[in-house]
């Protein structure tokens, strides 16, 4: 059935189709009988796929990533397709529109997307009192970023206020400082200030009556050198995990035309060209870090893919791309094959 809503869906604009599916599903997901009916056709549950992770028990290792639900919109209506857990945002101080459109691609030879979508989200507050009201008991990550208008050398305002104001409603962190469409968001991956921003909020963690998970979400694209300061201050700073990777900046490999990439332009490539690079980035950190937690992301598009991705070293899995190209089936597909070969 989904190849045929695909076909349907890929005939408008990827942002469209995106607000489109979010509303179908916020609709039919409070109709009784499809609830019911969705929630046979795409769970899968089996005591072999409960995992416990940083502190939180997980019910499968099959997650939604951050990008699709920026503004915790769609937690009690994607609970019912079988994830395990849902990261919302990026998520921001202050509501921003992001880039101009269009600003989301479809590269279909590729089984790709490129996005310079620009954290657009409807800032924090917004999130938070969708957050008061959810009904689904689904593990929940909170994503977090800094706005655009805010500079570097005061980055950690905002990745503070995300923290404290979001820090009742989710159930883990992640800090982005990965995404390749802020300008200069990137360059809070270096050491110096990125030590900086991480301990600061490692210390405000603490001062809570009970900590929350804290990850650091990392882009492909780091040099070697870049890595191991990664490593380093990723067991300096006792993070409690990573999620490896965002998107790519990197254009190489594509079937798609170089007219049309040119067309495209500027943003960040997912789905199945970033899967070798990130996959090598994860094996690489597993063997420097055998014992930490590790979110995979990054070209899931299939089982094969996500059985790789274990074998690499990821404790738990995140899907996007992989869903617009192949449906909420996926999910069920992965569950079932990691049980398979258990």
């Amino acid at each position: 059935m989904y190849p045929f809503i695909k076909s349907v869906l890929f005939l408008l604009p990827p942002e469209a189709a995106h607000k489109i599916t979010i509303t179908f599903f916020s609709f039919i997901l409070k109709v009784p009988f499809c609830k019911t009916l969705i929630r046979r056709l795409f769970n899968y549950e089996n005591p072999k796929l409960e995992k416990e992770v940083f502190g939180l028990k997980f019910k499968n290792p099959v997650g939604l990533a951050a990008g699709f639900d920026k503004n915790a919109e769609l937690i009690d209506s994607f609970s019912n397709l079988g994830f395990g857990f849902i990261e919302i945002g990026t998520l921001t101080p202050k509501e921003q529109t992001g880039n101009p459109k269009p600003r989301l691609f479809r590269l279909p030879s590729d089984k790709a997307l490129i996005n310079r979508m620009g954290f657009n989200n409807e800032g924090i507050d917004k999130a938070i009192s969708r957050l008061k009201v959810r009904k689904s008991n689904v593990i929940v990550g909170g994503n977090v970023g800094k706005n655009k208008t805010t500079p570097n050398e005061k980055a950690l305002d905002d990745y503070f206020i995300c923290f404290k104001k979001l820090f009742s409603y989710v159930d883990y962190f992640v800090v982005n400082v990965s995404s390749p469409n802020t300008p200069g968001l990137r360059a809070l991956q270096e050491k110096e200030p990125l030590i900086h921003l991480l301990k600061s909020l490692q210390e405000e963690n603490a001062k809570k009556s009970s900590s929350k998970p804290l990850l650091l979400k990392i882009a492909p694209d780091l040099t070697r050198p870049q890595l191991n300061d990664i490593i380093e201050i990723t067991c300096d700073l006792k993070l409690d995990g990573l999620v490896v990777s965002n998107t790519t900046t990197d254009r190489d490999y594509l079937t798609t035309s170089n007219r049309k990439i040119e067309k495209v332009g500027a943003g960040g490539l997912s789905g199945k060209p970033v899967f070798s690079k990130s996959t090598e980035m994860l094996r690489y950190i597993r063997k420097a870090i055998p014992d930490i937690p590790i979110i995979a992301a990054g070209g899931v598009m299939s089982a094969n893919d996500a059985l790789a991705k274990i074998k690499a070293g990821a404790t738990l899995l995140q899907v996007y791309t992989g869903l617009v190209y192949k449906g909420p089936g996926l999910i069920k597909e992965i569950n079932k094959a990691i049980v398979e070969s258990a």
